[in-house]
Formats: structure tokens, sequence, C-alpha cells
């Protein structure tokens, strides 16, 4: 028996336009910022020529992202089922939630390693930490959307500190030394496999920029507030990137970067003073909880919107009575959990570059498909074109054995859409 598409339950809007900003910002703002300056030194200036791809590649995808919720007020697992029918949307709904969780396990790994360098002790327990920072946040978000994201919005704000303070004090160097701290362009011009590989790696930063469209049921006058926070979060959040993180890989020693587990800090102690160097690492550590607790509420969004569609079984759908997604938050992070146990062998580094990895191939499938959607409907072409060759371009960047996995990854979850058929 086919179920018939039915409008899910109408929930409290709690989330206002800076809100909804801030967990755009939130989510996009966690872990990487601070430690991509370090892989991407060697580079030089091909990880600025990648990361203009990657942030030019982002910002077509927030646009048209944008567009498709202005002319639709549709979410994107409405969108895709209603275009490519219910399974098609299934799918990508399941790739969806495989994503958030993952990449809430991704951040809280982060949020470990930066918090381990002033408080040591995290360090040396770091699947109990990880486990202790996605469970307190659960928590939170299980006690109600409003003050999740109150939490959301005071943590972006701290995140901003050390970002505008390394990207004042990176003008204020240029200002008074001109382009001599500036490592010169090379005589033999770019290189493109070192291009591809630089933004190959800042794609991971740019993720994110869809979480207000994934959470639209919980935002206040989602038409026109969705569109102005995708753009304006995902165009801000770059803009911070490209300053930030090309002024520390190009204005100290790419050999002396690259060796740094912490290049924010050295900068600051570089051209500043080792003294408020030191306070990189906290703030660091309170990007990636902040970054993490918007995941959460993200994580819980997804499976509550699709069991409120026939998609997935009817105990993902309940909500408590502020409206909160219990069942699916915890069903949620509790996957997130085993994935923790699975690799607590892994050293921190191998947990994040693992999970980093499977979180970008499997979300470029959602990106790909509301292209596609977009492109079907005749909404922003030109734009819908660009993110498809985004999309396919780092799918084919990720390597056929993580693109196949994501694939197989999406599959996994043909039980569960089985489960909910026979329910209804």
């Amino acid at each position: 028996m086919v179920h018939a598409t039915q409008p899910p339950k109408a929930l409290p809007r709690q989330l206002g336009f800076w809100m909804a900003v801030a967990l755009v910002m939130g989510n996009m703002i966690g872990s990487g910022v601070f430690l991509l300056p370090q892989s991407l030194a060697p580079y030089g200036w091909n990880a600025v020529a990648g990361w203009l791809i990657t942030i030019g590649g982002a910002m077509a995808l927030a646009w048209m992202f944008a567009r498709l919720m202005a002319g639709t007020g549709l979410g994107p697992i409405d969108l895709v089922e209603r275009e490519f029918g219910r399974l098609a949307g299934y799918l990508i709904g399941f790739s969806l939630w495989v994503y958030v969780w993952a990449g809430m396990v991704t951040i809280a790994i982060a949020a470990v390693s930066y918090g381990s360098s002033f408080l040591p002790w995290l360090g040396q327990h770091p699947a109990w930490s990880s486990l202790g920072i996605i469970w307190a946040l659960t928590l939170l978000n299980i006690a109600g959307t409003r003050q999740a994201g109150a939490f959301q919005l005071a943590t972006t704000l701290l995140k901003l500190v050390p970002l505008i303070a390394v990207g004042a004090l990176i003008l204020w160097v240029l200002a008074k030394t001109g382009t001599e701290a500036v490592a010169p362009f090379p005589a033999e011009g770019l290189s493109l496999a070192d291009t591809n590989a630089a933004a190959a790696q800042t794609l991971w930063a740019m993720l994110g920029f869809e979480s207000a469209c994934i959470a639209a049921a919980r935002i206040s006058h989602p038409e026109r507030t969705i569109p102005r926070a995708t753009v304006l979060g995902a165009g801000v959040t770059g803009l911070i990137y490209i300053i930030v993180c090309s002024g520390i890989a190009l204005m100290l020693p790419a050999q002396q970067v690259a060796a740094s587990n912490a290049p924010f800090e050295l900068f600051v102690a570089t051209y500043l003073s080792p003294g408020p160097a030191a306070w990189i690492g906290a703030f660091a550590a309170i990007s990636a909880i902040g970054a993490c607790n918007g995941w959460i509420l993200v994580q819980g969004e997804v499976p509550r919107d699709m069991a409120a569609r026939g998609m997935m079984p009817a105990a993902l759908g309940r909500v408590s009575a502020s409206g909160t997604p219990v069942v699916a938050l915890i069903v949620s992070s509790l996957l997130g959990s085993l994935l923790i146990w699975s690799n607590s062998s892994r050293s921190m580094g191998g947990i994040f570059t693992y999970t980093a990895l499977l979180t970008t191939s499997v979300v470029l499938w959602l990106y790909l498909a509301c292209a596609l959607v977009a492109w079907r409907r005749r909404i922003a072409r030109p734009v819908a074109a660009l993110g498809m060759v985004f999309c396919v371009w780092s799918l084919w960047g990720a390597g056929l054995s993580i693109s196949l996995s994501s694939i197989a990854l999406m599959l996994a979850g043909l039980p569960l859409y089985w489960w909910a058929r026979r329910e209804g």
C-alpha cells in the first residue's frame, strides 16, 4: 500500500530571523575552520583559489535552496518526493538524517580535541568525553527548541570573537606592513591539482548552510525568513573563512603552520602575544559545542518530519507537549554514540577524518537532488546548473570508493521505509 503524503502536524514556530541566521552560521562554523590553515598551508595561493571555488559552489547551492524555499515553502525532502517520487524522497531524507547525526559526532569529537588543550583529562577519555557533550546537548534540546535556539545564538556570538579578532589582526598587520608579510604569488602560477586538493578539504567547513531549510517547521514566516537567513549566513561565513584561513596560511611560514596543531594560536602569538593566544583553544571548543547543539536540534527534525509523512516508523514522529521530537532526538544520539564506540580504537584525529569524509559524501546527494529539482521547476536554472557541476565535481574528488559507500549507506535505510509502509 502506498501512502499519500500527509502534511506534518503544525508545530510551534519558535525561531525568528536572527536565530535562523545563528543556526546557519553556528552549524557552519564548527570544527573545521580552526584546523584548516594547518592542512591548507602547503598549498599557498592554490588554497585561496580552492576557497573561492568552494565558497562559490556553496553560495550557488545556498541561493538555490533559498529560491526553492521562497518559491514553494517546502523542505528538501518534500521537494524531492514531489519531483521524483516517494522512494527518492525517502532515500534523500535518510541520507540527510545520517549526514546530520554523523556530523554531530564529528563536531563533538572536535570539541573534545580543542577542550583537551586546557582540560587535559578530556583527551584521556575522548569517547566518554564526546558522549558527555552529545547527551548534555541532547537533554538541552529535549527541554525545548526555544532554549536550544537561545543557546545556539549565544554560542554563535562567542565563536565569532576569535574569528573577528584574528581577522582584525590580519588587517592591522597588512595596514602596517603592506604585502611584505604575505607569501608572494608563485611565479609558475596556480596548479589545478593543488587547487582541487585544497578545495576538497575546504568543503567540510562550508557544510551546514541548508540547516534553516531543514528546520523549516520551527522557523517563523519560513518563506521570508529562511531564504534571507540562508544566504546571509552562508555569505558572511564564507567571507570570514577566506580572510582568516588565507591570512594565517599566507602570513606565516608554510612549514611552521603545517606543523602546528593550533594555527590560530600560532598566528596570534606571532603577531600579538602568547597570552591572548592561549584563549583561542577555549573559544574553539565553544565553537564546536555550539555547532554540535545546532546539529542536534536539526537531527530531531529530519526523522520527525519523515515519520509525519509516513516515511519512517510513527514512533519517530512523537513529540512532547512543547512540540519537541523526544524519540527522534534520543534515537539519533544513540546512533551517534554507536558510531563513536565503533571507532573508539582510532585516534581522535582518525575518528574526525573518517566521520568528516562520511558526512561530506552523503550530503552531496541531497545537494545534487535539490539542484535537479530546481532545474526541472525552472527555478534559478543557471545557479542550479552550477550547483550540479559543483556536486558532481566534489563526488568525483571524494573518490569512487567513498561515493559508492555513500550510496550503500542510503540503501541501508530501506528497512525503515518498509517498516513505515507496513504500519500504514
